[in-house]
């Protein structure tokens, strides 16, 4: 399909220049949001072993080369070819962004005989006044934990493929464009964790995990399962950890916070007329002291995808399809079954520095590469395209649980068209369109509570 060129008037791929105006746009709300230190600090709530802890985060921002609602079909995932074209005449340009997360925690914790503690927690994600992930809940859990036998968790509960990934390296340095993209699945649903305690192994502590998820247990022959291991190891200054996670029937997808669930949300519709799709990936993160002053972190992941078919699963003009992955539309594979789904590979690179300021002020920056991938599939589906994200900014400890902080950010892209294979969708981390523009950059201001 042929793409709609789109250019605002007078523009080239260059980013705009937004440091002009960023006083005009910012300053009204980013003083709303730096008002949230004026009110009193509230405390986590706690009755009896009943507690209610969390976070609210507010955050707006400007990008150059944004564009909004600028795929023609809106609606539709990046897999699909449809999904390819952005509408003609759409002008991009600058794109004021703002979004205002929730999400509280409700616990009970219990000392029972002989050492063991137990813990119950429910917690669920709200952004702009919806749910986060629809249909997915963060988490809903049981914990049974002794100081010498380690610690069984059981229901469902974040991965260590994301959330380690997440904080506190990438969200320490403004690139969760590393932790949030990529072959790993974010949120487990029916899942079986046992962590060891803190073993002394080469003049270090050693954690070791294992996690076991059977995501959506409605389909009888596509049945979906996960197993993910996790290590970490620590020894004064430094920090390592190695994730790795493989995973079968799961929906596919590069997005490192998706839900692991099944092939499709109806599995006794659509088990029988689906083969079966894997991914995984191997994920390593380091964290070094250099004195009291400076952090340096960094991380590396390698992800798989086996592709997935694209198979119609309803007939008519509204018919529904699976949820396919690097898919050769129109083609045929070697049986002569229509849109294969092709495997491929990808490595993702993350490096970030922080500077402590003084006990208030903390500046960073950080770099992150999503990387061409290798696959067979004759068509262009973004495996030629990689993207090179960087940040620099600086976190203000407010007090009572409050930090205000600011970023000035800019992606590149290696070439315009669809989008890296790692990354969820075309404009995903910075609301700048691979389509559309080679490159940008945005200014964010974030205000994020925690109680």
């Amino acid at each position: 399909m042929q793409q709609a060129i789109l250019r605002a008037p007078g523009s080239t791929d260059r980013p705009a220049d937004t440091s002009k105006r960023l006083a005009g746009r910012l300053l009204p709300v980013a003083l709303c949001v730096a008002g949230l230190g004026a009110a009193p600090a509230a405390e986590a709530v706690e009755v009896g072993p009943f507690s209610l802890t969390g976070f609210a985060k507010a955050s707006v921002g400007l990008v150059s080369n944004g564009c909004d609602d600028c795929q023609r079909d809106p609606g539709a995932a990046r897999h699909f070819i449809w999904a390819d074209d952005v509408a003609f005449g759409r002008e991009f340009g600058e794109l004021t962004t703002d979004s205002v997360q929730v999400q509280p925690t409700f616990a009970l914790k219990l000392d029972l005989p002989q050492g063991f503690k137990f813990r119950a927690a429910y917690s669920q994600r709200w952004r702009d006044g919806k749910a986060d992930l629809p249909g997915a809940v963060y988490e809903r859990s049981v914990t049974l934990e002794h100081e010498y036998y380690g610690t069984v968790m059981i229901g469902n509960f974040l991965s260590r493929g994301w959330n380690r990934a997440d904080f506190p390296y990438a969200s320490d340095v403004g690139q969760t464009a590393f932790s949030d993209a990529g072959a790993a699945y974010g949120i487990l649903t029916h899942a079986l964790r046992y962590t060891t305690r803190p073993l002394y192994v080469a003049e270090g502590d050693l954690v070791l995990e294992v996690t076991y998820d059977q995501g959506d247990r409605d389909f009888e022959r596509n049945k979906p399962e996960l197993i993910e291991l996790w290590a970490l190891w620590g020894r004064g200054p430094l920090l390592v950890e190695a994730v790795a996670q493989s995973a079968r029937n799961g929906s596919p997808a590069a997005f490192a916070k998706a839900p692991f669930t099944g092939l499709t949300p109806f599995p006794k519709r659509d088990d029988a007329q689906l083969g079966g799709s894997s991914q995984g990936m191997f994920l390593l993160l380091g964290k070094y002291q250099i004195g009291t002053a400076y952090e340096v972190s960094g991380g590396v992941r390698f992800n798989r995808w086996s592709g997935a078919y694209a198979v119609p699963l309803t007939e008519g003009p509204l018919a529904q399809w699976n949820n396919p992955f690097n898919v050769d539309w129109g083609g045929v594979d070697a049986d002569g079954v229509p849109n294969p789904g092709y495997s491929a590979r990808s490595t993702d690179f993350m490096l970030g520095l922080r500077k402590y300021v003084d006990p208030k002020w903390v500046a960073f920056t950080g770099l992150t590469y999503l990387g061409k991938a290798s696959t067979d599939n004759p068509s262009e589906r973004g495996q030629s395209n990689s993207a090179l994200f960087a940040s620099i900014g600086a976190d203000y400890n407010v007090g009572g649980g409050l930090s205000v902080s600011g970023s000035f950010n800019a992606v590149w892209y290696s070439r315009k068209g669809l989008a890296p294979l790692s990354m969820p969708a075309h404009d995903a981390f910075s609301n700048v369109d691979s389509r559309i523009a080679k490159r940008g950059n945005w200014v964010s201001i974030e205000a994020n509570y925690e109680f």
